[in-house]
């Protein structure tokens, strides 16, 4: 019977271990190698100088005050539509009034010492032409009447000064647009130079870029160009209005601007951009093609796939330019001589392995 069962024992262990090496034996069956295709990327003719920029209004203006003094009122929030000549910040002004006072007081004074100058010298006048007084009298007279011309003109002109710098305190929009931005508070101290506020007139956008000087010589002032606004996935065309001669603290980048040939209520102050100025084909470069097929997009994000050293996937990032039919330039994150994944068994992730077909 210990024979029996001893036996028995030994048949259900031996039918245990062969489970175990069956079960071993479909593991690796889950983590089977995907098999892949390969490609490497295909190099075009771009007639094409691409790069980055930011759209602009082309009116903005931060505003600021030539007079030191406690802000009393701002009149406007940021998001205000705002028309030529309005009222936007008020700063205090009790000095400059009793300033202007003065010169009021001292303008009467200078008046009324004009107008006996003057009386004086009219009357000396007609007395001389009847030879009733004397060439020197007369003389006298005039130059009098000369210096308190002059006094009331230079009060005068005093006057205009004064009022002229109500202006730095009383702070109006010099065109017609919207608040972006507001830097100061009431009750706090305005200082010369200072910016309080900022705005840009809508609806009138240019595109500002720095162009290498690689590919400065390229550009040409006039020619079309296409705006690329990857946030609204929209292109316009624009037209270079000015290229910049000198690159002088900007570290061989030349500043061009492009003034956009379409306004749009998407199109927003401050967007980037991707421009592509066209260059002569004496003067072409190549470029990185893949097939947009190959692209994986995760929100605004575009990657590709590449092999690493121990055949496992690598989702790699990269940064693409214009559309040429099925293909899409690739900018940055792909060398011509790397290759990419274009097809594959199943689906892939970071760290699959694989199989090269």
């Amino acid at each position: 019977m210990q024979i029996k069962l001893y036996t028995l024992a030994l048949l259900t262990a031996a039918l245990l271990i062969s489970c175990g090496e069956e079960k071993d034996k479909t593991t690796p069956d889950k983590k089977k190698a995907i098999k892949v295709s390969l490609s490497s990327p295909a190099e075009g003719i771009s007639p094409f100088v691409t790069v980055s920029g930011k759209i602009e209004a082309v009116n903005s203006a931060n505003l600021s005050t030539r007079m030191m003094g406690f802000i009393n009122k701002i009149h406007v929030n940021i998001g205000d539509k705002v028309k030529k000549g309005q009222l936007l910040i008020s700063i205090n002004n009790s000095d400059l009034r009793a300033q202007l006072a003065q010169v009021n007081a001292k303008i009467t004074e200078a008046t009324a010492a004009y107008n006996n100058a003057e009386k004086d010298y009219q009357r000396f006048k007609a007395l001389f032409e009847e030879n009733s007084a004397s060439r020197n009298e007369l003389d006298d007279v005039t130059a009098n009447y000369e210096m308190a011309k002059a006094r009331l003109e230079a009060a005068t002109q005093m006057k205009n000064e004064t009022e002229s710098q109500f202006a730095y305190v009383n702070i109006r929009a010099p065109f017609s647009g919207v608040i972006t931005n507001k830097f100061a508070e009431e009750g706090t101290l305005a200082n010369p130079g200072m910016p309080l506020l900022a705005m840009e007139a809508p609806g009138a956008f240019e595109v500002r870029a720095t162009v290498p000087e690689s590919e400065i010589s390229s550009i040409q002032q006039g020619a079309p160009v296409k705006v690329l606004v990857k946030s609204i996935d929209k292109t316009i065309d624009g037209k270079v209005s000015e290229v910049g001669i000198s690159a002088k603290n900007t570290g061989g980048q030349y500043p061009v601007k492009i003034s956009l040939q379409e306004t749009n209520a998407d199109i927003l102050s401050g967007m980037y951009v991707s421009i592509q100025f066209p260059i002569e084909k004496t003067k072409t470069s190549q470029a990185i093609l893949i097939p947009e097929s190959a692209i994986i997009t995760r929100g605004d994000l575009k990657g590709i796939y590449t092999v690493s050293t121990q055949n496992t996937a690598v989702l790699r990032w990269i940064r693409t330019g214009r559309s040429y039919g099925d293909n899409i330039e690739v900018l940055s994150g792909l060398k011509a001589e790397e290759q990419y994944i274009t097809d594959a068994e199943g689906k892939l992730y970071n760290g699959a392995r694989l199989s090269v077909e």
